[in-house]
């Protein structure tokens, strides 16, 4: 399953994953420290019957990173582009952890669009926060950093991710991802490494940190962006996952998104599943999201 390469008309070029055909497509959005590619499990077990998408977003994988970026609605933007240049009128839309804000914010801006919103272990609509640190590097959880050149200082969640992507690190890589994401299986050896490598391609993570922080589609303000309230835009059917060992997106993220969408949501919550319950329940994953937009 090579990459395909399409030009978006505000000069950006996004690398993406194909498979299957028909009319009912499905678009699939990474998260953070990673690209499309991390959706092979899942693009591997749906049918052929639904047309799958799985886009690098800008500055991840091998799209490309011509101009940067300061919110997730920029990155929505970018979806919107690449479904107008592939002449996707409407699709259902998946997005795990920063690919569920991403998701959210197409899903409240562009509705007739949208099919289903799918959200896996997302961050929450009102922002993924970066705290400053204190001089034993302990958050203080009432200060934001004032711009992204402070926040790319952050010596606990942001600096040595920086130095991991500039020397290529991907013994360090791999080890944060042990850490954080596979608390149960893990990826085969030949899989990790694919994954790690697409990982290393990342230019843009102060920018994605910066948006995850600056997120607010609620009405109460958190430490970096008033709120707009655009949550409540949001009409299309909703299906969410979490799993219980998750140690990146706690559970009250989740359900601040549930809650928000209850009269339209479904929440899935998986046991013996961290923050990738496309490597610790893939079977279970494509079950549920098929029954959701077949």
């Amino acid at each position: 399953m090579g990459k395909k390469y399409i030009e978006l008309k505000n000069g950006e070029t996004y690398a993406y994953l194909e498979k299957g055909s028909g009319d009912n497509v499905l678009i699939l959005i990474h998260g953070n420290l990673s690209s499309g590619l991390y959706f092979k499990p899942l693009m591997d077990r749906l049918p052929d019957d639904i047309h799958v998408f799985s886009l690098d977003l800008r500055g991840f994988g091998d799209s490309s990173y011509q101009n940067p970026y300061h919110s997730l609605k920029e990155l929505a933007t970018d979806v919107k582009l690449f479904m107008s240049a592939l002449k996707i009128e409407k699709a259902s839309i998946a997005g795990w952890s920063l690919g569920g804000g991403v998701a959210m914010e197409f899903a409240a801006i562009h509705h007739s669009s949208v099919d289903k919103l799918i959200l896996i272990n997302s961050t929450t609509h009102k922002g993924y926060p970066i705290f400053k640190k204190d001089e034993s590097n302990a958050p203080i959880f009432t200060m934001g950093y004032k711009d992204k050149d402070e926040m790319a200082k952050d010596p606990v969640q942001v600096k040595p991710m920086l130095e991991a992507l500039a020397t290529q690190n991907k013994f360090f890589m791999s080890y944060v991802y042990d850490l954080t994401i596979y608390s149960n299986h893990k990826p085969t050896q030949e899989d990790n490494d694919l994954y790690i490598k697409e990982t290393l391609k990342q230019r843009c993570l102060v920018d994605a940190d910066w948006a995850l922080a600056n997120l607010n589609m609620s009405d109460i303000p958190n430490l970096y962006h008033k709120g707009d309230g655009t949550i409540k835009q949001i009409k299309a059917p909703v299906l969410m996952f979490w799993g219980a060992m998750d140690k990146t997106v706690p559970e009250y993220m989740v359900l601040d998104n549930y809650n928000a969408l209850k009269n339209q949501s479904k929440y899935i919550r998986f046991e013996s599943c961290g923050h990738s319950p496309l490597v610790d329940k893939p079977d279970e994953l494509k079950e549920a999201i098929y029954d959701f937009i077949k």
